[in-house]
Formats: structure tokens, C-alpha cells, sequence
């Protein structure tokens, strides 16, 4: 493994029925104003939004809502929510919801505190902000693990990039299970996904030796596999839908990365896609991956080959480590099938786009086993179609 130093700032409380007593716990060691962030009006039709309520008005908090933060949030958005909590002092966040509003939320909490822009700050400068608001996050819907790191996804339509930004950590995230349980049973599976291709992206980094980061990497993702195939089963089964939960905080806490260097290369690809067609992250991620896996194992495929027996359960038998490498990519394609999840783009509406301009603008990672090049991006974009 490479070195690395370990610290991990997010406090985290999970459990069934957890979000009333620990949000009136914590909420006790933050000012009086507090913005109230959510997306469109399920936390309202579900009741998740009066029982917060209920609690930030029995402390005594001067509540300034935050609303209508979109599925992929963007840069307008963020601007909004900063100059909200300018101008009404805000002194605590609490995002609730998704990946979307999580991610929201630590840049608007790092814009507030900023002088000058933090598009550019970030990207022209090459600088990173060091004040903030404090925030909590309460995971409406996972998949994401937004709430367990200070990175963010936001589109900047402007410039027709979406791309991360670095914001703050939250002090706390509240994962309650009964709280995910509304979810749209295809949110549930393409959230999922992008949990296994979190893990997948960290997994096919480097080194690629074995190392305890990858074992426990190989058991997050197996766990991912088999509550995705029991929560289609059974939607309504809690410890499902915990153990699904708690994988995804576990795909973005850190503790996988731990001596990686990470590759990433699919989900900076989707991410452009998504500049461009506004599509559901998860699905994007669905489509791309088997193929990008087919262009790149021959790079690494000692690394692909255990994948294939550790995680999907293939067996070794005679087969070599390009065969063994191969039957995992297929498995990780049949299990898309099964799950319900897209194989083509045509599948989720997208037919007529400019493959090249998404090629072109996606960022290139360093940690992918083969370093890709914008024609090669865009080969995988056309076999995607």
C-alpha cells in the first residue's frame, strides 16, 4: 500500500428511527440560524420534513429554507443558496436529502464564507477554500455517500462542465433507515450502482498488489451485489436497506482509499454526459462501465481477474488471467441486466448529442490503468449508443 495519513471528521449516527433524538442533540451546539436545505416536495408529502421541523423548532432556531435543489445541482443553484445565507447570517446548514443536496450544500457553505468566486478560485487558481459554515446532512437517499466527504458534483451550465468542487466536511450525518424507505425502487437500484462503482473506480486503482484497502473492498462490493438482488425481492426489508446504506457511506468514508490512488475515469466520463443531457447519474455509470472494462482490463489484468473470482465468484479453473478477466466484465454486465439498469444510452432517452464535445471536455484521471486519451473516450461513448 502507498503511505497516508487517516483522520475522518464526520460523525455519524445510524439506525432506525435515529433522526429525531440525535438532530436535537447536536443542534444544541450551533447558533440560532439555521438553513434548511431540501430538493423538491417528497420530504413534505412523506413527513420527513415536519418531523425536522418539529425538532429545529423545540431548540429555538430561526429557520431560512433553501429549496428546489435539482437532481444534479448547479452552479446558479449554489450561488443562490450562498447568497441566502449571507444575507440572513446563517450560522448552521442542514441539508436534507440526496446526493444532490448534500453535494450542494458543503459549496454554498464554502461560497458563503468566500470573497471572490470559487469556480474560479478552485479552477484558475488552484486553490482550495478553508472556511465554512458548519453542516449536517440527513440521508433522505443513498448511493451517493455524499455525506461522507467534502467533495461535490456541480454542473456549470455556463461553461458546460460538470465537474468537482471541494467544499467543507459535515460535522455530522444522520443516516435513519426509515427515512430511505420512500424511496423509488429505481432510485434505490441506481443509487446502489453508483455505490458499486465507487467501490469498483477505488478497486482498479493503484497499487494494484494485494492489500487490505481491496479485501475489504472486495466485501463491501459482494455486499453491494447480493442487497441489490434482496431488495428487489423484498423493497420493504429494513436490514436490506440498512446494509445498502451503510455500503454506500463505506464506498466514500475514506477507509477504501487508504494507501490508493483511485481511477475514477468512468465517472468523470458520465459526469460530462451529464453536463450535457441532464441524465440520472447511476444509469449513466450502468451503461459506461462494461464497456470502458473492455477497453481497458488487458492494462491490468491480474487486477481484473481477482475482481472476477473474489467478487462475482467465477471460478479459476484453467482459465488465464485475460480469460478470468473477461467473465468478470460479462458478469458485471448480466448483473446490470438483471437489476433493471440500462445497457444503452438509447435506453434512457439519449440518442442525438455531441459525443465528441463530452469526449473532448471530460477530465482524463491519473489513476486509471490505462490513461485514456479523448478518442478513446468518445470509441466508448459510440459503443455505448
Amino acid at each position: 500500500m502507498n503511505p497516508f495519513h487517516y483522520s475522518y471528521p464526520v460523525t455519524v449516527h445510524f439506525s432506525e428511527a435515529v433522526a429525531r433524538e440525535s438532530l436535537a442533540g447536536e443542534l444544541s451546539k450551533y447558533g440560532k440560524n439555521i438553513l434548511l436545505a431540501y430538493g423538491g416536495g417528497s420530504v413534505k408529502r412523506v413527513g420527513i420534513y415536519d418531523e425536522i421541523i418539529a425538532v429545529l423548532n423545540e431548540a429555538g432556531k430561526n429557520v431560512f429554507e433553501f429549496t428546489g435543489i435539482m437532481p444534479n445541482p448547479t452552479y446558479a443553484k449554489v450561488q443562490e443558496g450562498a447568497r441566502l445565507a449571507v444575507s440572513n447570517n446563517i450560522d448552521f446548514i442542514l441539508a436534507v436529502g440526496g446526493g444532490s443536496v448534500i453535494d450542494c450544500c458543503k459549496i454554498v457553505s464554502a461560497q458563503a464564507k468566500l470573497d471572490e468566486d470559487i469556480w474560479d478560485f478552485e479552477y484558475a487558481q488552484h486553490k482550495t477554500p478553508t472556511k465554512s459554515i458548519p453542516m449536517g446532512a440527513v440521508v433522505t437517499a443513498f448511493g451517493t455517500g455524499a455525506e461522507m466527504n467534502n467533495g461535490a458534483v456541480i454542473t456549470n451550465e455556463d461553461k458546460k462542465m460538470k465537474s468537482p468542487l471541494w467544499g467543507a466536511f459535515y460535522d455530522f450525518a444522520v443516516l435513519d433507515v426509515n427515512y430511505t424507505m420512500t424511496m423509488p425502487m429505481k432510485q434505490v437500484i441506481s443509487g446502489s450502482f453508483d455505490t458499486l462503482s465507487h467501490c469498483m473506480e477505488t478497486y482498479f486503482g493503484t497499487p494494484r498488489e494485494t492489500n487490505l484497502s481491496d479485501e475489504i473492498n472486495e466485501a463491501v462490493m459482494r455486499n453491494v451485489i447480493k442487497n441489490m438482488r434482496a431488495t428487489l425481492k423484498n423493497p420493504d426489508d429494513k436490514l436490506v436497506r440498512s446494509e445498502l446504506i451503510w455500503a454506500s457511506a463505506m464506498g466514500e468514508n475514506g477507509i477504501l482509499k487508504l494507501g490508493k490512488i483511485t481511477d475514477f475515469q468512468c465517472h468523470m466520463l458520465e459526469h460530462q454526459l451529464g453536463a450535457y443531457t441532464d441524465c440520472n447519474h447511476g444509469q449513466g455509470l450502468a451503461v459506461i462501465h462494461p464497456v470502458l472494462y473492455r477497453h481497458i482490463y488487458q492494462n491490468a489484468p491480474a487486477q481484473f481477474a481477482k475482481f472476477a473470482h473474489n467478487v462475482w465468484g467465477i471460478p479459476k479453473n484453467d482459465k488465464t488471467d485475460e480469460e478470468l478477466a473477461l467473465a468478470g466484465i460479462e458478469a458485471l454486465a448480466d448483473f446490470i441486466k438483471e437489476t433493471g439498469l440500462p445497457t444503452k444510452f438509447s435506453e434512457m432517452g439519449i440518442t442525438d448529442i455531441d459525443y465528441r464535445a463530452i469526449a473532448e471536455s471530460t477530465i482524463i484521471t491519473g489513476g486509471c490503468c490505462k490513461k485514456m486519451s479523448a478518442d478513446e473516450l468518445l470509441a466508448i461513448l459510440e459503443e455505448c449508443k
